[in-house]
């Protein structure tokens, strides 16, 4: 029986659900797949990408690593792709690669200022947060009144990271470095912004309802914001997420703002709509001191429009969390404008052809842009599998397709790789350090130290 020979690039969901999906698909060859990923422990933007302190993202390690622990599909960590492997390489040795690279850089806000100093993109924090390895252990946070922009659940990530007490994330697999550089956090007041009107936002009932039950912290809404046009009226009487957000946000506007000692909490987080970003104002030092925006109204079409009255809040820090942007591939063709890589359902397509580039697909954010939660990763995957199992008349014919062969290549380039057992290892390792603190792990940060206790040196 004939033999696909899989590389999938990128270990996050995106990838192990495409391993999963095709493994179980009805299919007239076997399949062997072997997953890489750059960073030295698997799950992607699940370990990365998530604020710590949100429980039911568990289950979706869980499903992850059942997967994973089938035994089926091979891991090797701490490889990255173009440098440690290359695309010449997986068709030396595979019949086809899928790439599952995700989006983790910020999309740019192009207004006056965005360069300022204490103005940051939400990607880069939520990875220190995360204790994402190839990010400095240290995060600067002595800013009082600080601007997040965007409503998206990134946005409310942010923000309640910002607004949290630092002691309450103990319970949380947090890294030490990250609780320590939040307990010393001068935070008083975060403002949110978005462009649209309440019954517009974009994240999630859940997200929403979380900022609402944090310990001393306030939420202030403000009721110029809730002069709903019919658009947003229709929205919330048809739409069950719009009601039940819109529920919890007239619920703020008449709950007192104090907190459990009868006094008025330590920290406030504003949500501010219809606000359309203009500029972030700076000092002679080039640091943040304030954010200008419009106020926008309903245009009647669905969107917004300028009114021309602009505002200014006075804040040292802002974050922008407009959305995240996908990262080129070596060899691998890549669409600048739209941050993904030019494909038709997964099957990838030549820059300025649009004709297929044989053996190579896509699935996840790499392949449609940051949209959607990671539930929809499977649909997504589904489509891009249905095409490589069809595609087999044009899949690589490569020179050596034997198990081994990578395994050797890694060794003879030097590369530190780990595996599967790699990864259970720090697994039980972050476990057994957070358990004489009663906390679920604490994440091990450093690369180095990753891969010495994956690979059991």
């Amino acid at each position: 029986m004939t033999k696909l020979r899989l590389a999938i690039v990128g270990a996050g969901p995106a990838g192990i659900y495409a391993a999963d999906i095709l493994l179980k698909a009805e299919r007239q060859f076997d399949v062997s797949i072997d997953l890489f990923e750059q960073l030295p422990a698997p799950y992607g933007l699940v370990r990365y990408g998530v604020a710590p302190d949100h429980p039911r993202i568990k289950g979706i390690v869980n499903a992850l690593r059942d997967v994973l622990d089938r035994g089926d599909i091979r891991f090797f960590g701490n490889v990255l792709f173009g440098r440690d492997l290359t695309l010449a390489d997986l068709k030396n040795h595979y019949h086809a690669v899928i790439f599952s690279t995700g989006a983790i850089r910020d999309a740019d806000l192009d207004i006056p200022g965005i360069d300022a100093e204490g103005s940051y993109g939400a990607a880069d924090f939520v990875s220190w947060f995360d204790g994402h390895p190839d990010f400095p252990r240290e995060w600067p946070l002595e800013a009082e009144s600080v601007a997040v922009i965007g409503n998206g659940n990134v946005a409310l990530d942010v923000s309640r990271m910002l607004a949290k007490h630092a002691e309450d994330l103990l319970p949380t697999e947090i890294p030490d470095n990250v609780y320590a550089g939040l307990s010393e956090s001068r935070v008083t007041d975060v403002h949110v912004f978005g462009r649209r009107g309440p019954a517009q936002v974009k994240f999630t009932p859940l997200e929403l309802r979380e900022l609402g039950e944090l310990r001393d912290v306030d939420m202030v809404v403000y009721d110029e914001d809730f002069d709903y046009d019919e658009a947003s009226k229709v929205a919330i009487a048809s739409n069950k997420q719009v009601m039940v957000i819109d529920r919890v946000l007239q619920a703020w506007r008449k709950r007192p703002s104090v907190n459990n000692a009868g006094g008025e909490a330590s920290r406030r987080l504003h949500l501010h709509f219809w606000a359309n970003p203009v500029e972030v104002k700076k000092d002679a030092d080039g640091r943040v001191t304030s954010f200008v925006y419009e106020r926008t109204r309903p245009d009647g079409e669905g969107g917004v429009e300028g009114t021309g009255e602009m505002r200014e809040v006075a804040i040292q820090a802002m974050y922008r969390a407009v959305g995240y942007f996908g990262s080129p591939l070596a060899d691998v063709p890549f669409d600048k404008r739209h941050g993904v890589i030019p494909n038709h359902e997964g099957q990838v397509l030549h820059k300025n052809s649009n004709e297929r580039v044989p053996g190579v697909y896509a699935t996840g954010w790499i392949k449609r842009g940051p949209v959607g939660l990671i539930g929809h990763t499977k649909s997504d995957a589904m489509e891009t599998v249905r095409h490589i199992i069809n595609d087999q008349a044009s899949w690589w014919q490569p020179e050596d397709d034997s198990e081994g062969a990578i395994p050797a290549l890694l060794a003879e380039r030097d590369v530190k790789w780990t595996d599967l057992d790699g990864w259970h290892l720090l697994d039980q390792h972050e476990i057994a350090l957070g358990a004489p603190h009663e906390r679920a792990r604490i994440k091990v940060v450093a690369r180095d130290e990753m891969v010495r206790v994956s690979r059991g040196e």
